[in-house]
Formats: structure tokens, sequence, C-alpha cells
């Protein structure tokens, strides 16, 4: 009976093991696509905004202006970000705890 449990305690904690290592390459592999789709749109969002203010620029006739005009619509986006980062965390830390559950 004593083999029994133990053979048991065994397989119970190979399989453990398993679904950890499933869980941990799966998280690893999300987490690396995420990196480097991350670092690919902000190499397309910063030149597009560089080309955009200086569009903007050019139709106002001066690219400083079209580069201020970015610059404060960035401003904005940050002061909105601010007022609502309560908001924010929780709902990212509801969907970290849902994913590590699932």
């Amino acid at each position: 009976m004593v083999d029994i449990v133990k053979e048991f305690a065994s397989k119970k904690i190979d399989l453990l093991k398993m679904e950890m290592t499933e869980k941990s390459s799966l998280t690893v592999g999300t987490l690396t696509y995420l990196v480097l789709a991350s670092v690919a749109a902000l190499f397309f969002i910063i030149l597009f905004n560089i080309g955009l203010g200086l569009l903007i620029g050019s139709w106002l006739g001066n690219y400083a202006y079209g580069i201020l005009i970015m610059a404060g619509f960035y401003l904005l986006i940050l002061i909105i970000t601010f007022a609502v980062r309560n908001t924010i965390r929780n709902k990212v830390a509801d969907k970290i705890i849902k994913f590590i559950n699932s």
C-alpha cells in the first residue's frame, strides 16, 4: 500500500512539473512575441509621428510648429492616461490574473 502511495505521489509531481513546463513555455513564447511586436510597433509609431509632424509643419510653413503640435497631442494623451491610471492598473491586473489561472 505504501508503494502505491509513493508511486501516486511521484506521478502527481511529474504531472505538475509537466503542467508548469507547458505554462512556462507558453508564457515565454507569448512574451517573446509581445516584445518583438512592441519593438516593431514602437519604431513604426516613432517614424510615423516624425513624418506626421513634418507634414503638419510643412502645411503651417514651419516644421517646428508641426513637431510642437504632435508633442502637445502626446502630452494630452499622457495627462488622460495619468488621470485614469487606477482603472488601467486594475484592468491589467485582472487580465493577468485571468491569464495565469487559465
